[in-house]
């Protein structure tokens, strides 16, 4: 039986909330948790849309990792 491990080089992880600092403290604590694994921030893309069930904005963004 072989064993092989492999290095993650890219990495894309999506981020949602109702309100601007919930989502940058999401996006700020997995930063970190990818640190470990060698990862830096590429390109962060977001978004802002009305949600009328809740009557508030929510807010998402896509964070692309990379070696």
């Amino acid at each position: 039986m072989s064993f092989m491990l492999e290095r993650i080089t890219d990495k894309v992880e999506l981020f949602e909330a109702y309100d601007m600092k919930t989502l940058e403290k999401k996006i700020e604590e997995q930063i970190d948790k990818n640190k470990a694994l060698m990862l830096q921030v590429h390109a962060i893309t977001h978004n802002v849309v009305f949600d009328p069930n809740h009557k508030k904005m929510h807010y998402s963004a896509v964070v692309h990792f990379k070696a």
